[in-house]
């Protein structure tokens, strides 16, 4: 029996995770991080992603692609 927390219950997300669940590159969430446009919070020397920032993050893209089309 697996203890892993499924993705949907999940409160804090690696910039791994995060990575994998808007289905782009780990050095590309890093640089989001770096730009200030994926928001994290920091525990000790970890940074860590909330749903609602990857939310957020979704939103910007969203909002980034309109104003091009």
């Amino acid at each position: 029996m697996s203890t892993a927390i499924a993705p949907a219950e999940q409160i804090l997300y690696r910039p791994e995770e995060a990575a994998e669940a808007l289905r782009i590159g780990r050095s590309m969430v890093y640089e989001e991080i770096r730009l200030g446009r994926l928001q994290t919070i920091r525990i000790g020397r970890r940074r860590l992603v909330p749903p609602e920032y990857i939310a957020q993050y979704v939103e910007l893209l969203k909002r980034e692609a309109e104003a091009t089309a």
